[in-house]
C-alpha cells in the first residue's frame, strides 16, 4: 500500500493544480509538433487546438500558483521551461515549414533562452515577477503563433502580429536583463 505525504504546515504539495497545468501544457508540445508537420488542414486544427488548450494553461497556472498559495519550486523552474518548449516547438516547426523566417525564431529563441538563463542565474536571491511587458509578449506571441498555425490565416495580419511579438519580445528581454543585474548588484551589496 502506498503511503500518502502530508504537507507540513507553510509546506505547498507538488501535486497541486498549478504544477498539473504545467505538466499538462509539457505534455501537449508533441501533439503540437505531429499537428503542424503532419499536414493538412485536419492536421493544422489538431495543432491549434493543442496550442490554444496549452496556451490557456500557461495564463492559468501561475494565477492559481500565486492566488492560492501553490508556489513550488518546481513550478518556479517548470513553468518558463514549459513556456519556451511550447512556443519554441511552435517556432520552430512553423520555420522548418517555410513559413516563418528562421530568424524570427531565432531571435525570439535568443531571448527566451537567455531570459531563461538569467532566471537561474539569480534564483537564489529572489524570483523576478513578470512585468506587464512580460505578459503582453506572451499575449503577442500566443496570437501570432495562432495565426500562424491556422490553415486559413492573413498573411498580413500574421505578419504584422509577429513583428509586434518581436518588439516586444527584444524590449522586455533586455528590461529583464537589466533587472536581473540591479537583482544581483543589490543583493552583493546588501552582504
Amino acid at each position: 500500500m502506498k503511503q500518502r505525504t502530508v504537507s507540513q504546515p507553510g509546506q505547498v504539495s507538488l501535486y497541486n493544480i498549478a504544477n498539473w497545468l504545467t505538466v499538462a501544457r509539457i505534455a501537449l508540445v508533441p501533439l503540437v509538433v505531429i499537428g503542424l508537420m503532419a499536414g493538412g488542414t485536419g492536421w493544422r486544427l489538431v495543432a491549434l487546438a493543442a496550442f490554444g488548450v496549452a496556451s490557456v494553461t500557461d495564463l492559468l497556472d501561475g494565477q492559481l500558483a500565486r492566488s492560492r498559495g501553490l508556489v513550488t519550486d518546481f513550478g518556479k523552474i517548470a513553468d518558463p521551461v514549459a513556456d519556451k518548449a511550447l512556443t519554441g516547438a511552435a517556432l520552430i516547426c512553423l520555420s522548418a515549414l517555410g513559413e516563418l523566417p528562421w530568424w524570427v525564431t531565432g531571435v525570439i529563441m535568443a531571448r527566451e533562452v537567455g531570459v531563461t538563463l538569467l532566471r537561474f542565474w539569480v534564483i537564489r536571491r529572489g524570483v523576478i515577477a513578470a512585468s506587464r511587458g512580460g505578459k503582453v509578449k506572451t499575449v503577442l506571441q500566443i496570437l501570432a503563433i495562432c495565426l500562424y498555425i491556422l490553415p486559413w490565416g492573413n498573411a498580413v495580419s500574421r505578419d504584422v502580429m509577429m513583428g509586434a511579438a518581436l518588439v516586444v519580445t527584444v524590449v522586455t528581454g533586455f528590461d529583464y536583463l537589466l533587472r536581473a543585474i540591479r537583482l544581483r548588484r543589490d543583493e552583493e551589496a546588501g552582504q
